[in-house]
């Protein structure tokens, strides 16, 4: 019993240390590697919560190691490679600017945690910093088609929109991870895996990590549809 509740611990765990090791690959200058590892923890932060509640071991910490998991992998790996792949050319400057992001992030994950209500409502104020972490790391997958004046308004806005009070639809009932993330993996990693041959250099994660995320949103849906027709 104790080892259930473990699960979805080691799945956030996992996220965790895919941000780590983005951050290390990003620094050896392997940014496609740091971007696909950031999509990875996206896979991984959409399965953790819910396998916590169809185990029944949803606990407070938990929640607490899911948002410092997030920081992590969404907002200062984002961080550093937009750093190393465009902000490093402007010094200190392009430094400070793109620690704006984790700020921002760290921001608006500690006023999600103390609202109240979280359950009952649609949407979300402001963008996941999930969302906009996945963003910035497709983003640096097509970096060699989409000029940096792009990447830079993209990541500014994000920045601001993560502690703005814009109100984002959530989908919760959904089977997919929070808003944003079907764009991110199946666009980003998918099809530049495909297309660009990232998996010459990083099939051990990409053969294990889409698979297993396939199945599981396709037990979903299965799910969710056996469900509907119970009802």
């Amino acid at each position: 019993m104790r080892f259930t509740k473990m699960i979805p611990n080691m799945f956030t765990l996992g996220n965790l240390y895919c941000g780590f090791l983005s951050i290390g690959f990003a620094a050896n200058g392997q940014f496609n590697n740091a971007a696909i590892l950031i999509l990875i923890g996206m896979m991984l932060d959409s399965m953790d919560g819910r396998l916590a509640r169809m185990l029944k071991a949803d606990t407070q910490l938990g929640k607490e190691l899911d948002s410092l998991a997030d920081i992590v992998t969404f907002g200062v790996a984002p961080s550093f490679l937009v750093y190393y792949t465009y902000f490093y050319q402007f010094g200190l400057w392009g430094l400070l600017v793109a620690g704006l992001f984790p700020l921002f992030g760290a921001y608006r994950l500690a006023r999600f945690n103390i609202s109240t209500d979280k359950s009952a409502l649609n949407y979300f104020i402001g963008v996941p910093i999930t969302a906009a972490g996945g963003i910035m790391a497709t983003l640096t997958l097509f970096g060699d088609k989409i000029p940096n004046i792009v990447t830079t308004v993209v990541f500014t806005g994000l920045s601001f929109l993560m502690v703005s009070r814009v109100r984002i639809p959530s989908f919760k009932e959904v089977p997919l991870p929070k808003y944003g993330t079907i764009v991110t993996i199946f666009l980003g990693s998918l099809l530049f895996v495909i297309y660009k041959g990232t998996y010459t250099n990083f099939p051990y994660l990409i053969y294990i990590a889409t698979p297993m995320y396939i199945a599981y949103l396709a037990y979903r849906f299965v799910k969710g549809k056996n469900k509907s027709n119970i009802d």
